[in-house]
This record gives C-alpha cells, sequence and structure tokens, in this order.
C-alpha cells in the first residue's frame, strides 16, 4: 500500500490499543472506588474497646464495619470427610462427573459436567481477638453462608478416571457418551484461621457481638485475610490496571505517531522534484 495512507490494519490496531487503554481505565477507576469504600469502612478486632463502641452507638449496632478475627468454633467443629485431625466451621464437599458425548456435526468428543452433588455444612462460630489464649469478647458470625467471598480453602482434590477396556470402548463409540473422571472436593472454612468479616455489628447479651448480613444492602463479605491484606490485594489489583492502561494508551500513540510520519514521509517523496 502507498505510504501517503494509513492501511486499515494500522487504523485497526491503533484503535483497538486505545479502545483496550479505555477499558483498564475504566477498571483502574472502579478499583480505586472500591479502595476508597474499603478505606471508609471502621475496622475493629474483637475486644473490650470495640464492645465500648457499639455500646455507645444508636441502638448498640454499627451498620457496616470490618471485623478482623480468628476463626473459633462455639461447639463441636466439623470434620474433615477426606483429611485425618482437619477441622473447620464451614464445609463444602462437591462430587462432579467429567463425561464426554459424541457431537455428530462437529464429530468431536465434547467435554461435560453432570450430576454435580453439592453438600454445604456449618457450626456456629465466633471471631476471637488473634493470638488470645481467652478472650472474654467475641463476635459471632451469622449465616456465612449467605455472604459473598470466598473464604473457604480447599484442602481435598481427587480424580478418579474411568477405566478403559475393550468392551468399554465399544460400548462407548456406540452409544456416543463416555465416562471420563469422577471428581471429588472439598473446602473448609478451618478453624484457627484468620477471616476479616465485613457486615453489620449488633451487640447481643453481655460481651457478645454479632456480625450479620447488613440492613442497607451493603455486600456482606467473609475474606480469607487481615484487613490489611484484602486492602492490599485490591491495591495490586488497581496498580495492574494502571499499568495496563498507561502500556496500551503508550502503544497506540506511539503506532499512530508511526502511521502519521510514514504518510508524511511518503506524501513529501511523492512531491514533484523529489
Amino acid at each position: 500500500m502507498d505510504d501517503s495512507q494509513i492501511s486499515p490494519l494500522t487504523l485497526i490496531c491503533v484503535g483497538s490499543s486505545f479502545a483496550f487503554s479505555g477499558l483498564f481505565y475504566h477498571l483502574y477507576q472502579q478499583k480505586k472506588l472500591e479502595i476508597q469504600r474499603i478505606k471508609e469502612t471502621p475496622k475493629f478486632q474483637p475486644d473490650e474497646e470495640l464492645v465500648k463502641i457499639v455500646k455507645a452507638s444508636p441502638r448498640k449496632r454499627l451498620q457496616y464495619v470490618a471485623i478482623e478475627g480468628v476463626v473459633q468454633p462455639d461447639g463441636e467443629p466439623l470434620a474433615s470427610q477426606y483429611v485425618p485431625r482437619c477441622f473447620g466451621v464451614v464445609q463444602k464437599v462437591v462430587v462432579r462427573e467429567h463425561w464426554k458425548f459424541w457431537n455428530s456435526k462437529t464429530n468431536i468428543w465434547t467435554p461435560r459436567e453432570i450430576n454435580t452433588k453439592e453438600t454445604n455444612n456449618a457450626v456456629p462460630f465466633s471471631l476471637v481477638y488473634p493470638g488470645a489464649l481467652f478472650s472474654k469478647v467475641s463476635v459471632k458470625v451469622q449465616s456465612p453462608l449467605e455472604a459473598a467471598g470466598s473464604f473457604m480453602e480447599q484442602v481435598y482434590r481427587r480424580m478418579q478416571h474411568a477405566k478403559e477396556d475393550l468392551v468399554n470402548i465399544l460400548v462407548q463409540e456406540m452409544s456416543g457418551e463416555k465416562p471420563v473422571a469422577l471428581e471429588e472436593t472439598e473446602e473448609l472454612l478451618r478453624v484457627g484461621a484468620t477471616l476479616t468479616g465485613f457486615g453489620e455489628l449488633v451487640l447481643e447479651q453481655g460481651h457478645v457481638l454479632r456480625l450479620q448480613p447488613p440492613q442497607d444492602g451493603r455486600q456482606y463479605l467473609l475474606v480469607p485475610t487481615d484487613y490489611r491484606g484484602f486492602l492490599q490485594m485490591h491495591q495490586n489489583t488497581a496498580t495492574m490496571w494502571k499499568v495496563l492502561t498507561a502500556l496500551f494508551g503508550l502503544a497506540g500513540a506511539t503506532l499512530l505517531a508511526w502511521a502519521l510520519y510514514r504518510v508524511y514521509r511518503g506524501r513529501d517523496n511523492n512531491r514533484p522534484g523529489n
């Protein structure tokens, strides 16, 4: 193509670079707002000072706070179904069957998960002050299964592959269905884990506090780290979006400048007398 014109491919690359830069800038701005909301959320640990603050608040409740503590069961914990001497307070066990089905239109085997069985269990638990052997103050966590966030740890995973022999292969080829594997996973919120909960805090009898889903519509959230780690995770993500915004913006600007320079040079070369 003549250097006096910008090629369609160059225009597509320039436009795509600026479009991605704009997208990453939008994600960066969204993450900045999330970080600001996290910083504006009051952060506490289960101690006597927290009890005094809640007692002095209207209706003895704080609308939206972050509570950082260590997980302790209020009674007997849940035992892992697969791992010895592993205990938790929230448990999820998932069993998935992986199959392949013959697609006559594309002539390929298509993977699919069927008969997924999920079991969820929870026992009452509280958050206590980190490092405290005995604590008079605890925060009961209400309805943990309703909370957002990936706060459980995978403690077990097994893939049991289907046995293949000549008879099974022939039957599968005729039926167009064949089992691949049986997958079993178990996740636990383990006893002694650090947990930060975002929600509404209410004072019950004595020094017992309860963290519950907020009534004002804000997100009820449990995260498997301390408050500082959760904030740092969001700041790292914001930095990533910021860097990608700059890189794609710079790439688009550089490509555009190079294309304009080629056009200028091409037209200059095509002038009479050159």
